[in-house]
């Protein structure tokens, strides 16, 4: 299938508008990739006849099955190390130390994908810390996928993808073969709350405050105006003394300088006080 030219700004205007993606001119390969599967499965005879449809409604099961597709979900058991590592012996520390009163703690994965992150930090928390057992630990994962909130409440993973990062003495202990795939433990799966959550709507003013935010490998696919919201809302809703991580490859620098960074190899970030 190739994508024509006014379909493609439809849809570039439709993922801004619905996701906040950018899709910029180049991207027509990624359209025809990922949205052909979507128009074959929904009975459409190419690409072009899909988009006539959504143009009809943009709110609608199909709209969302697009918004499912074009959002890019790679990820990982324990991407990247150096993130786990200074949450291991810092960040988590030093929130156990100064919730040490209140014995609670506030933690939001913000773009969840399929679930290996929140639950990546679930199995390190149960293993290293395990005084947060007694503690009141609320854990909120978003993603504006509905079909990946629907893999993370199941939490099964196929052998390729426990391979990728998990540890075996963490497979063994955590996760159930189910015919071909692995299942995390229900214990894992109900300790966490999964939400649909858009970080660029406006739903942010129902949110708690939080101790820690993970926001990694998400901002990468937006513009700057919706780079600067976003981290505005953040530190709305993150407590003064929180932390807030980014991924690898992104950064609050030139984009709000309210953010300090408190390790760059981590890219972890603090409000910088007032």
């Amino acid at each position: 299938m190739t994508v024509q030219a006014s379909d493609f700004r439809f849809l570039a205007d439709f993922m801004r508008d619905a996701a906040a993606i950018v899709l910029e001119p180049g991207k027509e390969y990624l359209v025809d990739s990922r949205l052909a599967p979507v128009a074959s499965q929904a009975g459409f005879s190419g690409i072009s006849a899909l988009v006539q449809e959504l143009r009809r409604s943009t709110h609608s099961p199909l709209a969302q099955k697009v918004i499912d597709a074009m959002t890019t979900n790679e990820t990982s058991f324990f991407r990247d190390a150096a993130p786990y590592q200074h949450l291991r012996k810092a960040v988590l520390p030093a929130l156990i130390e100064a919730r040490r009163n209140e014995r609670a703690l506030s933690i939001w994965c913000a773009a969840a994908s399929s679930g290996q992150e929140p639950y990546s930090m679930l199995m390190m928390m149960r293993e290293e810390f395990p005084q947060l057992a007694n503690w009141n630990v609320r854990f909120l994962a978003t993603d504006i996928s509905q079909e990946m909130l629907q893999r993370c409440r199941a939490g099964t993973y196929s052998q390729l993808e426990v391979n990728r990062g998990l540890p075996a003495p963490l497979l063994v202990k955590y996760f159930t073969k189910r015919g071909i795939d692995w299942q995390i433990d229900e214990r894992l799966r109900s300790a966490i709350e999964w939400r649909e959550f858009n970080l660029a709507g406006r739903a942010w003013l129902g949110l708690p405050s939080f101790d820690l935010i993970m926001l990694r490998n998400v901002m990468i696919y937006f513009d700057l105006q919706t780079k600067r919201s976003i981290l505005a809302n953040m530190r709305k809703v993150l407590r003064p003394d929180g932390y807030l991580f980014l991924g690898t490859a992104e950064t609050t620098l030139n984009i709000d300088e309210r953010f300090q960074s408190e390790q760059a190899q981590s890219s972890c970030y603090r409000v910088r006080a007032a």
